[in-house]
């Protein structure tokens, strides 16, 4: 007997294709009809499944949240949030077109395993000793580091429009120690360090300050 065409469909399955035509195409090219293509099916399919294209990226969001390793609640505040962000740097930096989809507000982690990640991150928090507003700030901090880490660290530097001079030369012909003496001072290192940080300096950085303002409360 041959199966009817979209037998066999699941949100899993849509899910499943779901990133891998937006890795291949961006978030633009991530259309319920090209999914639909994509699987061999009708359109009309999907939505017995996923309710459009919002539910379909909040569903690949909370995937990847819910791909984060949950630490010990045992373990020291700094350690826990050591290893629940490296945790997520890693999740995330293994399909980065979910950041694009989160940080332009397109796509939100929508299910009670995310919801755990992110009581587990605010649990450290507050047990760092912060007030709830400063622990949902860090909060948002250690995204921010995390998900900046991610688009840097996965764009490609020769996917820029092309220059009739490179920025390097700009900026030694443009920056002058009378004019700015703060920025010449220090653009050999600027152009030493580049734009891709060490994310787990970063990260130690952050956990630095959060144990002194731990020990001054």
């Amino acid at each position: 007997m041959t199966p009817r065409r979209g037998e066999g469909l699941s949100r899993e399955r849509i899910l499943d294709a779901a990133i891998e035509l937006a890795e291949l195409e961006g978030l633009t090219g991530l259309s319920m009809r090209r999914l639909a293509a994509r699987l061999g099916v009708e359109a009309m399919s999907l939505y017995n499944h996923v309710a459009n294209k919002g539910d379909l990226l909040d569903g690949l969001a909370s995937r990847v949240f819910e791909s984060i390793s949950l630490p010990d609640p045992g373990l020291p505040w700094d350690e826990r949030i050591r290893l629940l962000t490296g945790s997520a740097y890693t999740a995330f930096r293994a399909q980065p077109v979910i950041v694009r989809a989160l940080v332009s507000q397109q796509a939100n982690p929508r299910s009670s395993g995310s919801l755990r990640v992110i009581d587990a991150m605010l649990g450290a928090l507050l047990d760092a000793g912060l007030t709830e507003q400063d622990a949902v700030r860090r909060y948002r901090g250690l995204l921010g580091l995390v998900f900046g880490s991610v688009l840097v660290d996965t764009t490609d530097p020769g996917s820029a429009s092309e220059r009739s001079e490179p920025i390097d030369d700009w900026f030694r012909r443009n920056i002058t120690a009378d004019a700015l003496p703060n920025l010449h001072r220090t653009l050999p290192a600027l152009f030493d360090v580049g734009c891709r940080v060490k994310f787990t300096h970063e990260l130690e950085l952050l956990i630095d300050g959060l144990r002194a303002t731990a020990q001054n409360d």
